[in-house]
């Protein structure tokens, strides 16, 4: 295995995590789209992209996307575009309203909400028996799986994963975040989730359920409050602490028996070192992997001018290896 070196001229974990979204083509992909229904009426879109070679056994790596990420994100086109060029079916299971359209529901999704990910893989394990299922997280893509994979032990129907760049520790993640340039990121964020969460008004009587108009909703200027306000009522937690407590994946880590790589960097601005788990909160099945570079979902090596993106080596290294 190659270990991560940062770009020259990119050490910057700003830089790291920017780079991306400014600079990386996304190779526009033809997706086979699946609307899964879920049993309370409600649906996740599953964007497929399958390699040319593709049978009854080929294996499938299911992708979960970071917050306010979708099919459209660079780093999930590029990464399917290499799976598929490696030989393996992969599927993005979109979260809640994060496709094309709105959700039906008043609620959405959260980071750790992995019942629709529990009926999408039971779901593929029926229809494809022969096929090896591999899962990768960005992110909260990436608590969410950590916290699955650790509920589920045993019964994971995972056969290796990776989770990159989660935010072990919910409390911790939302008050880094609200401090100097990570401002800006929470900023951007809260915009896209103030706009969904906007137009659900339009449909639903959200005041009624949340206690809280579209005035106070445009006023949000924090994780911690946005999350106080509607993420945790409309999800049945008491408060947003109550939420970030429950739902924060780190405490799942020492449960899991699926063969799983965490990527991490120390200068990921989204978070602090505090979250990092120590070796007694892992299991035997869960390796570390902590950079001292690559930001947030960043990971670029190479240069500035010729860019080369580990992380998608690194995905198809794991899956590709014996062990």
């Amino acid at each position: 295995m190659k270990s991560f070196k940062s770009a020259f001229g990119l050490k910057n974990r700003h830089f790291q995590t920017l780079y991306s979204s400014f600079f990386k083509k996304s190779p526009n992909l033809n997706f086979d789209i699946q609307r899964f229904e879920l049993s309370d009426g409600d649906f996740v879109d599953c964007y497929w992209y399958k390699t040319h070679l593709s049978k009854k056994d080929t294996p499938i790596v299911v992708l979960f996307h970071g917050l306010a990420g979708s099919y459209r994100s660079p780093y999930i086109q590029t990464t399917m575009q290499k799976l598929s060029d490696a030989g393996f079916n992969s599927v993005l299971m979109h979260f809640r309203g994060c496709s094309t359209q709105p959700n039906r529901a008043a609620r959405s999704y959260h980071s750790g909400e992995t019942e629709d990910a529990k009926a999408f893989l039971a779901h593929l394990k029926q229809k494809f028996p022969h096929a090896l299922l591999f899962g990768v997280g960005y992110s909260i893509g990436g608590n969410m799986l950590l916290k699955l994979l650790g509920e589920m032990k045993e019964s994971s129907p995972f056969a290796k994963a990776i989770s990159i760049s989660a935010p072990l520790q919910l409390d911790i993640c939302a008050d880094v975040i609200d401090k100097g340039f990570s401002k800006i990121y929470q900023y951007v964020l809260l915009k896209s989730l103030k706009k969904s969460l906007l137009y659900k008004y339009k449909t639903f009587n959200m005041k009624s359920l949340i206690k809280n108009g579209e005035k106070e909703i445009k006023q949000i200027k924090t994780f911690w409050e946005f999350d106080n306000i509607y993420t945790a009522p409309i999800h049945g937690f008491k408060t947003a602490k109550n939420y970030y407590k429950k739902c924060s994946s780190k405490q799942f880590l020492k449960d899991i028996k699926t063969p799983t790589l965490i990527i991490h960097a120390k200068d990921d601005p989204f978070m602090s070192i505090e979250i990092l788990p120590t070796a007694d909160e892992l299991s035997k099945d869960v390796k570390l992997e902590l950079y001292q570079n690559g930001g947030h979902v960043g990971f670029i090596s190479g240069t500035i001018f010729s860019p080369k993106y580990w992380l998608e080596d690194r995905i198809l290294e794991f899956f590709s290896s014996e062990t």
